[in-house]
């Protein structure tokens, strides 16, 4: 889709949202803009951000462009920092949602008589029922195990046949593990391809996830106040992930000054919905960390196409005035041999020092060797992560077991100082 396409898809959609939802209406007159004075996509600059708090604002319907009765589902976040954010879809909101998801699925080569087993939770989770549609309208075989019970998800891996797994990254490494104490080889799994999502994760987490299931994993990318997973996706070149031209307009914005930033440069990933019909989203700010790609991918897919999410603004420590995220963490790790990749970072006030503590769990094999080569790890991940992180890091390493796994998005991060 070239650029003027998209300039008339954005007008037709900010002209939608100014003349069927008052919020829109409200911030546009407020910020001095009008639709109608768009003349190019470097003018969307002129449109206010919408927030998360102005979501929250709007519970528990959220901001409606159509009338309630149009409205034949509502999704919703977590809520675990204030009220929920509510997602409203119309059914074509609903048949646009699952053909985007379904486009997702086949750039990883999921097709017609695919198994997938779909662990992502269903209920307002967006993600259970999303992944859900897109499989049934690409034709695949689905699994609706949702979160939990994870034995059960073992033996359902066994005996359905599945190909395909949908869950969390971390969730996935779990199972890897619960398969391989359960006496199954999880390469012997029918298992070949891994779509991941709901949280960021690195590439580092990604082989561990490969080499324990033999499998190629992918990353999905979405939120539920974008309409729930199917925003993006890698494709078999696993570089990047693809944005639907017709769906969104992207742009990175400098996180402090809101400045919008080149390709390339890295920053809060903004999002525009062109396609929802009940609760459209304009410059959406949505906390993620990434960058534009200035290239376009061999597959051509998509010419938009952003790097896969390294934090988010509200994961983002600020230790000692050194910006750190969970990913840089987990970079260090997987580097390590005889750590298992589960790890939390500890936070607290020490007099008028922060002082940060990371927990890093061993395998069994280094847990059973002497206490001089376990001191010797130690020391080695301290270095480490001061070369990679430039302030001192105490690590503190813990039996097989001992981090808490997650059915769903791990929790990385205990920030006492918030306490």
């Amino acid at each position: 889709m070239n650029d003027a396409q998209r300039l008339s898809l954005l007008k037709r959609t900010l002209s939608y949202c100014y003349d069927h939802a008052p919020h829109y209406r409200q911030a546009f007159t407020a910020a001095g803009f009008h639709p109608d004075a768009l003349r190019s996509l470097e003018d969307l600059a002129h449109v206010p951000f919408l927030r998360k708090a102005e979501l929250r604002s709007y519970y528990p319907t959220g901001i409606l462009a159509v009338d309630k009765r149009r409205v034949v589902r509502y999704h919703a976040s977590s809520g675990t920092t204030g009220s929920p954010t509510v997602v409203s879809y119309t059914k074509a909101d609903i048949a646009t949602w699952a053909s985007m998801v379904a486009d997702c699925l086949r750039l990883a080569g999921v097709g017609e008589g695919s198994v997938i087993q779909n662990s992502y939770g269903y209920g307002l989770f967006t993600g259970g029922l999303g992944l859900h549609y897109g499989a049934e309208l690409l034709g695949a075989s689905v699994v609706p195990t949702s979160g939990g019970n994870t034995a059960r998800q073992v033996k359902i891996l066994q005996d359905f046949g599945v190909d395909v797994l949908c869950c969390t990254p971390s969730y996935a490494l779990y199972l890897s593990e619960v398969v391989a104490e359960s006496g199954i080889d999880p390469k012997e799994l029918p298992l070949s391809v891994g779509i991941f999502g709901a949280e960021p994760w690195s590439d580092s987490m990604r082989r561990r996830i490969e080499d324990a299931f033999d499998i190629k994993a992918y990353d999905i990318y979405g939120m539920s106040e974008l309409g729930g997973p199917g925003v993006g996706m890698e494709c078999a070149g696993q570089d990047g992930l693809h944005i639907w031209d017709d769906k969104y307009l992207v742009e990175v914005v400098d996180p402090e000054t809101g400045e919008v930033l080149g390709e390339g440069e890295k920053g809060e990933i903004v999002f525009t919905s062109l396609w929802k019909e009940a609760c459209p989203v304009i410059r959406f700010r949505t906390g993620d960390i990434s960058h534009l790609y200035d290239s376009r991918c061999g597959c051509d897919a998509s010419d938009q196409r952003i790097g896969r999410i390294v934090g988010r603004t509200d994961d983002m420590l600020i230790v000692r005035g050194v910006n750190v995220f969970p990913s840089q963490i987990e970079h260090v790790l997987s580097k390590i041999q005889g750590v298992s990749g589960h790890y939390q970072i500890y936070v607290e006030r020490k007099g008028a020092l922060d002082d940060m503590e990371v927990y890093v769990e061993v395998t069994g094999e280094l847990f059973n060797d002497s206490m001089g080569e376990i001191i010797e790890l130690q020391r080695a991940i301290e270095h480490e992560m001061y070369a990679v992180l430039n302030i001192k890091v105490r690590v503190r390493l813990v039996e097989p077991g001992k981090i808490p796994r997650s059915e769903g998005k791990a929790q990385r991060i205990i920030d006492r100082r918030m306490l």
